[in-house]
């Protein structure tokens, strides 16, 4: 009880000022982003219409997810989130493996934003480098995290509005044309089945598009990791949870049913990131300027995700400082209550992927199929962990648990299964195993970095053990 205690008292320090409401629009940002608006393009080429599927599919398997860290968040609101509790209910190894593991993946996820950043620019500048564009977004950001997370959450908060904003009325748009609501003719739904049928490549076209789409829903966990500096953590994370479920599930559900119907999915989907299939269907519809401005709402959101993202990183890495697993200077705070050190570090991810952008095309593939590998990881361990927790929480918690998740341990083993599933699937992809062949070699690295960390640790307790018997 009192090492658990210890743990997360260690992560004090950072303001308290997240109210629910930029919570539960700091979760939207951070799951509305480059994963829907241009990596739904991807996963559309892999299944087709079926694509609705595959999205309803990783969709129930994030929902899985979320209630179990709910769960644990509102009993231990800490910065640390799920690393700190795969480290009190499971054992220091793996604390360390997934907080690492997760600001790693983060750290790509940031450059893979950064990367599609430049794309979009180049709607409106084709003769501008994407690096140019990464590195100059990439600077802002960082300064924009750097103040006050009171700060940071009032401009996620529209940062997310203006995504929310854009997909109703891309939505209102979009229904307006399939049932020819103010235009010549309605569209219909006879794209879903024209080019092959709904399933054109059958259920392993599906399967394979869940590998995108679940990277869409990567970010959700956000309200965890905020649980550190939320103002009421067992009101406003339980609430913002529920929220963001249900929005995000009709959001992406609905977007993608609504791309595949007006426009064929051939020309909707595509096997490498060049556009988006949101701006597709305004330039098929031929109104003017919209494609432009829509351009712009993903522009906005690709920025959001990147400054979720930086916010994330930066909270791990602050926790594995107070941890001692990492430098101490990463776990200082401003006067602002801000870890600014870890922030700047947490930026590497921008430098990484300008440097790739300049010279390897596929760089936002091969980016996102990394950071999958990391995130999907990090959802087994989050399952796992709280598997554990139900066991041994009344330990040291005597009250009532707030907020319990559903069906368990039912879901639970199913979304652990579902996700071994996908990591098996990426493995035998020709393109989703470069993921593997850096995510193993980060896995043994980072066991490594443990070992070595512990056996310091043994002898510096050993030393200072000597030290006072001596006295």
């Amino acid at each position: 009880m009192n090492e658990n205690k210890t743990v997360i008292d260690r992560e004090g320090g950072l303001s308290r000022s997240l109210t629910s409401r930029q919570l539960t629009m700091i979760g939207i940002g951070g799951a509305i982003g480059t994963g829907l608006f241009m990596g739904s393009g991807i996963a559309i080429g892999y299944a087709g219409p079926g694509v609705i599927l595959s999205y309803i599919i990783a969709a129930f398997i994030a929902v899985i997810m979320m209630f179990s860290l709910s769960e644990m968040a509102v009993v231990h609101p800490t910065a640390g989130s799920f690393g700190t509790y795969a480290e009190m209910y499971l054992n220091p190894w793996a604390g360390f493996l997934i907080r690492y593991t997760y600001w790693a993946a983060q750290v790509i996820a940031i450059g893979g934003e950064a990367v599609a950043v430049g794309l979009y620019m180049q709607y409106w500048f084709p003769s501008i480098p994407v690096w140019l564009w990464t590195l100059g977004f990439g600077i802002a950001l960082v300064l924009v995290n750097s103040r006050s997370v009171s700060n940071f959450g009032q401009i996620e908060y529209w940062f997310a509005m203006i995504k929310v904003v854009a997909i109703v009325l891309f939505i209102v748009f979009g229904v307006s044309l399939l049932f020819g609501i103010g235009h010549s003719h309605s569209v219909g739904f006879h794209h879903y089945t024209d080019q092959h049928g709904f399933l054109p490549n059958g259920f392993k076209g599906v399967w394979m598009a869940v590998l995108m789409a679940i990277f869409s829903f990567y970010g959700v966990e956000i309200v965890a990791v905020t649980a550190g500096e939320s103002k009421d953590p067992k009101k406003a994370i339980p609430k913002a949870m529920k929220s963001m479920v249900l929005r995000l599930f009709l959001f992406y559900i609905l977007s993608l049913g609504i791309i595949v119907a007006v426009i064929p999915w051939m020309q909707a989907g595509a096997h490498e990131v060049s556009g988006s299939p949101f701006v597709k269907v305004f330039e098929s519809s031929g109104v003017r300027y919209a494609a432009g401005i829509m351009n712009f709402v993903i522009l906005t959101a690709a920025l959001s995700s990147m400054n979720t993202n930086l916010y994330l990183t930066s909270r791990m890495l602050f926790s594995l400082s107070r941890g001692d697993y990492a430098p101490k200077s990463f776990g200082k705070l401003s006067k602002n209550g801000t870890p600014v050190t870890a922030i700047f570090i947490s930026s590497a991810g921008v430098l990484i992927a300008t440097v790739l952008s300049m010279y390897y095309p596929d760089t936002f593939n091969k980016l996102f199929g990394i950071s999958i590998f990391g995130g999907i990881l990090v959802w087994l361990m989050i399952l796992i962990s709280h598997l554990r927790f139900r066991k041994t929480v009344h330990l040291h918690y005597n009250e009532p648990l707030p907020v319990k998740a559903p069906l368990f341990p039912f879901l639970q083993w199913i979304g652990i299964l579902l996700l071994s599933g996908i990591l098996v699937t990426m493995a035998f992809s020709p393109d989703w195993n470069s993921a593997w062949k850096i995510g193993v070699p980060w896995v043994i690295l980072v066991s490594i970095g443990y070992w070595i960390q512990k056996r310091r640790k043994s002898i510096l307790y050993k030393h200072n053990s000597n030290n006072k018997s001596a006295l």
